[in-house]
């Protein structure tokens, strides 16, 4: 039997919805507040022991938490997202110009280089060496979330401030991927890694067949997941290499590129399943059991994270790019100037997904992870609400 037609509109209006950017937004807040309540109700433990619950095939090496398969897991489907978007982006969207693209690459550099040093100082200065193995907590952006903030604060500015924060997120996370391959594999399972790069380059030929299969491209994508978890490095890797190969030029006389086929299939699950639950399972940090929020905000790795983000993005971003339109013959678009940007400097402090990512793979089970966790989620309200108002009073002006 047929679905309706009803039946079918109302499915697409409620998967429309859930892939709003304002939608997933509310999704990634909503699921961090849960985590923070539940964390600290008198049913803590019960929060605590479920992350804890382990599921997966020993034998595989995949009997993790479902914290870790939150982690590991579901976040390579955000990536896998992430992976698309910046393969259409270098190729077909904002960053194949690179003329055009180059103030947002500086910028979202410049973006990253300043929140780390500001932390790197500020833990030396407070005589915490032990906390220096987060210093790229602070580099990171979110880019749904300060998507999701433009778009509902941001109305009536132009078009040209989304495609400036789109790129330069784009840039922010590449960056960030690179960082979490480079510094955060401890050692790597050539073998492994050998076969888990086989397993894409298979996927990247399924993936341009003129018919593609799911049958055959989810199982690839699951092998080079798996593969990539046993060599050492973070899995989320292969999520943003299975996403790099989909093509983005048309193939076969198709109407639309297969980057925005698979961005499309793909991100329902990844804005309405992988996101919050990671951030469930990420942002449960108990003020209660570190002693206080007195305690847990007396650590050095607060201050260094919270003026990272609200503080080092901001002026990262600005600086940078004040300097590369000086100095050199690149130019913003003639619809923005550098205070249209203050907004998108603010946004940019909104670490929150990659950077509590970051934030668990630089301290699994230290002292500073709790206080780093409570960091971004501070830094990320600050960031949000000045963003807000700021767009909030541009949009206003502008209309």
């Amino acid at each position: 039997m047929s679905e309706p037609p009803f039946a079918r509109s109302r499915r697409k209006r409620v998967r429309h919805w859930l892939t709003l950017e304002t939608t997933s937004g509310g999704l990634l807040v909503a699921a961090a507040l849960i985590a923070l309540v539940w964390a600290n109700s008198p049913w803590r433990t019960g929060y605590f022991d479920l992350s804890k619950i382990v599921v997966g095939p020993p034998a595989l090496h995949l009997d993790l938490s479902l914290a870790s398969w939150a982690t590991d897991g579901l976040l390579a489907i955000f990536f896998f997202v992430v992976g698309v978007e910046l393969k259409h982006e270098f190729v077909a969207g904002s960053l194949r110009n690179m003329k055009e693209a180059a103030v947002p690459i500086f910028a979202a550099i410049g973006g990253m280089v300043l929140p780390a040093a500001l932390y790197i100082g500020i833990v030396l200065v407070a005589g915490d060496p032990g906390a220096l193995r987060g210093w790229a907590i602070p580099t990171a952006t979110d880019i749904a979330f300060a998507l999701a903030i433009l778009a509902i604060f941001g109305r009536g500015l132009p078009t040209a401030l989304r495609t400036f924060l789109l790129a330069l997120a784009v840039v922010d996370d590449l960056l960030a991927i690179v960082i979490i391959a480079v510094f955060y594999t401890a050692g790597i399972n050539i073998l492994a890694f050998v076969l888990a790069l086989a397993a894409i380059a298979l996927f990247a030929l399924a993936v341009r067949m003129r018919t593609p299969r799911w049958w055959i491209l989810l199982p690839l994508a699951v092998v080079a997941w798996a593969l990539m978890h046993d060599s050492g490095v973070h899995a989320t890797i292969a999520g943003v290499l299975l996403g790099v190969v989909v093509p983005a030029k048309l193939l076969h006389d198709e109407p639309r590129p297969r980057t925005h086929h698979y961005e499309h299939a793909v991100r329902l699950w990844s804005a309405a399943v992988a996101l919050p639950i990671f951030a469930f399972f990420a942002a449960g940090v108990s003020i209660v059991d570190a002693g206080g929020a007195g305690a847990l905000f007396a650590q050095p790795v607060v201050t260094a994270i919270v003026v990272g983000l609200v503080v080092g993005k901001l002026v990262g971003v600005l600086a940078t790019t004040a300097l590369v339109t000086r100095f050199s013959a690149l130019r913003l678009p003639e619809s923005l100037n550098l205070r249209d940007l203050v907004p998108v400097g603010l946004l940019t402090g909104i670490g929150f997904t990659v950077s509590l990512l970051i934030a668990e793979l630089s301290f699994p089970g230290a002292v500073q992870s709790d206080g780093a966790k409570i960091a971004i989620l501070t830094a990320t309200l600050i960031a949000t609400v000045l963003a807000a108002a700021t767009l909030r009073w541009d949009s206003h002006k502008a209309r």
